[in-house]
């Protein structure tokens, strides 16, 4: 989650206590123009050496200050002389340190809440006035009972005394709430008014400045070595081998895997891409039999997700050895991917699901991981993506997880299945492109269910396969939302897919939200 250099500019240290949406506060500060950086609690006293930050923000975690062996915050951190903002957990966790008292709460508050403001602030100018009542985001049990001195209270709840506090002489803040979350309409201003306002950062960095700085790392990462990348057709791993190309040129080899488990017409596309287009030297494998081989029989999800990881890696290593070796392997993973696989062990968030291309490589294989886009989101990945000039149409694409159809058909995999479901998922995306609405979808996918309905068809019973339709809304795959598609269009899919597509007789649509779902089905 951090880089190994200090960067030029201006930044905001963020210390991680381990919160499922940390991430989404980097991404906040990034919106705001400024360079940030997330750091476990137990690495931050020396990234406050290394980073010299201009603020600092203290993330939510799922642990209680009241326990014994809660994580807590270096002292360094308060005596940098520089401003502090605690959300959550951070604001706890601040009031605890400085001398105040943090109890468990009588009244929790989960989800949407609404804080009424009490006092000026700085955070809240030309936002918020005293006397206003604003919708916010909480997640909390416990709750500060007494401020520490030199703080006051801004903002209050009803689970809350102290939902907003601000120490002014020190220009330390706390938020009860979650800014960084959609939930919280106003949160993005909040953290910009902390930026600008309390810090005086000046709202410089851009995507062209993460360009070029990811540029310089990867050389200083790679130097004379040479770099094999893993294409799985996705936008992730192109953007990141176009940028690794733009970085050490002719020094990457680019290795495209065919594992059976693509929509329609992908591999065809991405082969033209870098062999036309970026003149990126481009090893296509055929590894689709040895894919379906190993997954045959297989239905448990985190066992398919293993099973793919292994053989990615198993077939880049011989790739590597045909290619006369290699020193690096290159992936395009993203920081989504590392935080739902990361367990409280390794860093404090709750492990959710693994994901193929996080974690470490065969030590056999002497090859260590360039992964320039870990710390992005997708939405970020694609305005990188702009910036490094792939096609629209292509940076546009819905998100495709690495695995593939593996994890969109429930159950054991075969080659009719995934037939049938690349059909069914081509009429899908046909129908939201046809009614306009492909932009305005973060994902749409069709899932093979197992299980199968009795139906009629003309005269005839049929006993086929169950499909189900998911679209979701999101900024940045965190949190989602089912999209609202009329009846009339969902009909429309329904119909085409089951004239169209032999083996399903039946269609429904999920509109489960994330959370509590995930928008992948496994």
């Amino acid at each position: 989650m951090t880089t190994s250099q200090s960067p030029a500019h201006d930044v905001v240290l963020i210390v991680d206590f381990g919160s499922q949406v940390t991430q989404l506060i980097a991404r906040r500060v990034r919106e705001a123009g400024v360079y940030s950086e997330i750091v476990p609690f137990d690495k931050s006293a020396a990234a406050l050496a290394r980073l010299k930050p201009r603020a600092i923000i203290l993330s939510g975690g799922p642990a209680s200050v009241t326990e014994a062996g809660s994580p807590r915050a270096p002292v360094a951190l308060f005596e940098a002389g520089v401003p502090v903002l605690g959300i959550c957990y951070g604001e706890q966790l601040m009031c605890a340190q400085l001398g105040g008292e943090v109890q468990p709460g009588t009244t929790a508050e989960f989800g949407r809440a609404f804080i009424d403001v009490v006092e000026p602030c700085a955070l809240f100018d030309g936002l918020w006035q005293p006397g206003q009542r604003e919708q916010v985001w909480m997640s909390h049990g416990d709750r500060v009972t007494r401020l520490p001195p030199g703080f006051r209270a801004v903002a209050v709840s009803e689970g809350a005394p102290f939902a907003a506090i601000a120490d002014d002489a020190r220009h330390f803040y706390g938020v009860q709430f979650h800014p960084e979350v959609v939930h919280t309409p106003h949160g993005a201003q909040l953290l910009a008014n902390f930026i600008h306002r309390v810090a005086g950062i000046a709202g410089t960095w851009s995507m062209a400045a993460f360009r070029a700085a990811a540029v310089e790392r990867i050389r200083t990462q790679v130097g004379s070595g040479r770099v094999i990348c893993g294409l799985s057709g996705g936008v992730d791993s192109s953007v990141a081998a176009v940028l690794i190309h733009e970085a050490i040129g002719d020094q990457l080899t680019c290795v495209f895997v065919d594992t059976g488990l693509m929509r329609a017409g992908e591999g065809d596309e991405v082969v033209r891409l870098f062999r036309q287009e970026y003149n990126i030297p481009l090893v296509h494998h055929d590894a689709s039999a040895r894919f379906l081989g190993a997954l045959e029989g297989v239905s448990d999800p985190e066992q398919k997700r293993k099973i793919i990881g292994k053989t990615f890696i198993d077939v880049f290593e011989a790739e590597a050895k045909a290619i006369g070796g290699a020193d690096f392997l290159a992936q395009g993973t993203l920081y989504p991917d590392v935080i739902e696989s990361v367990s409280y062990t390794g860093g404090p968030s709750v492990t959710i699901k693994s994901h193929h291309n996080v974690g470490g490589l065969p030590e056999r294989m002497n090859m260590k991981l360039v992964e320039p886009l870990r710390e992005l989101f997708k939405d970020e990945v694609r305005v990188l993506g702009r910036e490094l000039g792939l096609p629209a149409h292509f940076v546009g694409r819905h998100p495709f997880p690495g695995p593939g159809l593996a994890i969109r058909i429930p159950g054991a995999i075969t080659a009719e299945k995934l037939e049938i479901l690349r059909k069914a998922d081509t009429i899908y995306l046909e129908e939201i492109r046809n009614a306009g609405l492909y932009d305005a979808i973060w994902q749409a996918f069709a899932v093979l269910l197992p299980v199968r309905s009795v139906g009629v068809m003309g005269d005839g019973r049929t006993y086929d396969h169950v499909l189900a339709l998911r679209a979701v809304t999101s900024t940045d795959g965190m949190t989602a939302d089912f999209y609202p598609f009329p009846m009339e269009i969902l009909g429309r899919m329904a119909t085409r897919i089951i004239n169209e597509v032999k083996g399903i007789n039946r269609v429904t649509y999920d509109i489960t939200s994330k959370p509590p779902g995930t928008i992948e089905w496994e």
